[in-house]
């Protein structure tokens, strides 16, 4: 059996270490780590955010993890893409994906890219300034605009988006008058982000009035009725999430009773940061008294770099081609020359011969699209031709190379 993607065979359903064990032994030698793509997962994330967001439509980010199989598996779930740049639209695209199912959400954007958009039919964006509305208005004026506005600024959100991008409440008003009634465009909703790994609940309740008021002021400016509310990111699957769509849902309810809205927001990392697993190898060993180091082939320049996006992996699980009880302190360098190239710092592992696996858990969000070349190490090669698709008793799992 064959997909787009590859060879398919079957997989116990306690049977990934297994794999592992084999892809490893078979295909890979040290130097050549790889991911583990769990696409049962992403369904049962699907699930989890059509149950508590049932009148959202859900737009990945797809700045956060381009691989293709995930971008398909979502496509063919119903999602649709937030994409901020030339690059991402046409890897949206190239995967058979419809220009109408992409917003070209970011408030900010290059005249190559807004030509691109137009080109391609991308009819859906963001703006917060004057200038970007005579940009579109000059290359892509039949695109539809939703208004971006500040988040609330105590946010509580690891990377706050109110920084750089929003109008201010005094800014509303003007800029749409300049863009509906002076340039002519369309302005067809409201949007914001209250910006990476949302903290606060609330937040997003004080965000969905302050969206209500602009809705207010283009009725008072008697600009045809707007009609989509962007609620943007900041989710993660945690017990968090929940609340937060509970918040979101009696907010809408609250302050939009209209049913002929359209809500859609821009989930990031809720979808792939739980369904990939990396899988490295041990490269080198030094022992020194009571305490292990280790060297593996992917670093802090790669899947690990240390940015405030980056997943903060959970779980390590050493995987030896040898049984060992004994139980070290340990720590865990990537392949760089740099020093500060430490994935992690006493931790407690039984100890490992050079091939050993060390396999990584939660690593789907930011990790491999953030990747350098730095130190001549390719962090980022091509995914290569032949991959495996496995088909597990409650789960699907796609293989690929890094």
């Amino acid at each position: 059996m064959s997909t787009n993607f590859g060879k398919i065979t079957v997989v116990a359903k306690d049977g990934m270490t297994n794999l592992i064990r084999s892809i490893a032994a078979e295909k890979h030698e040290a130097g050549q780590p790889f991911y583990v793509l769990d696409l049962a997962t992403i369904e049962r994330l699907m699930d989890k955010w059509n149950h508590s967001f049932p009148n959202v439509k859900p737009f990945y980010a797809v700045k956060c993890n381009t691989e293709a199989a995930l971008v398909t598996k979502l496509a063919n779930l119903g999602a649709n893409f937030d994409c901020a740049s030339i690059h991402e639209i046409d890897t949206v695209l190239s995967l058979g994906i419809s220009p109408n199912q992409i917003i070209f959400a970011n408030p900010c954007k290059s005249i190559s890219h807004i030509k691109h958009a137009a080109a391609v039919g991308v009819n859906l964006t963001t703006f917060d300034s004057k200038l970007e509305v005579d940009k579109i208005k000059k290359w892509h004026p039949k695109c539809h605009l939703l208004l971006r506005i500040k988040a609330p600024s105590a946010s509580g959100s690891l990377r706050p988006m109110g920084k750089k991008f929003g109008v201010l409440p005094e800014e509303i008003e003007p800029l749409l008058h300049y863009a509906c009634n002076v340039a002519g465009l369309k302005v067809v909703g409201v949007s914001f982000h209250v910006g990476s790994i949302a903290q606060d609940p609330t937040i997003y309740r004080q965000a969905i009035a302050n969206a209500r008021a602009v809705f207010d002021i283009a009725h008072y400016l008697g600009i045809p009725k707007m009609q989509i509310l962007d609620i943007g990111g900041g989710f993660r699957s945690t017990p968090l999430f929940e609340e937060i769509a509970s918040v979101v849902n009696e907010a809408v309810k609250d302050f939009f009773p209209d049913p002929n809205l359209k809500i859609i927001a821009e989930p990031g990392r809720f979808f792939p940061e739980t369904a990939f697993t990396l899988v490295t190898h041990v490269i080198g060993k030094r022992v020194r008294g009571e305490k292990i180091e280790y060297w593996i082939d992917e670093g802090v320049y790669g899947s690990f770099r240390p940015t405030l996006y980056n997943s903060c992996f959970v779980g390590i699980k050493p995987i030896s081609m040898k049984e060992s009880c004994e139980i070290r302190k340990s720590t865990i360098y990537g392949p760089s020359c740099d020093y500060l190239d430490k994935v992690a710092e006493d931790i407690k592992l039984p100890e490992l011969q050079l091939d050993d696996l060390i396999v990584f858990y939660n690593m789907g969000a930011y990790s491999k699209c953030v990747g350098t070349k730095f130190n001549g190490f390719d962090m980022l090669p091509p995914i290569l031709p032949k991959t495996w698709i496995i088909y597990p008793c409650y789960a699907m799992l796609l293989v690929f190379y890094d």
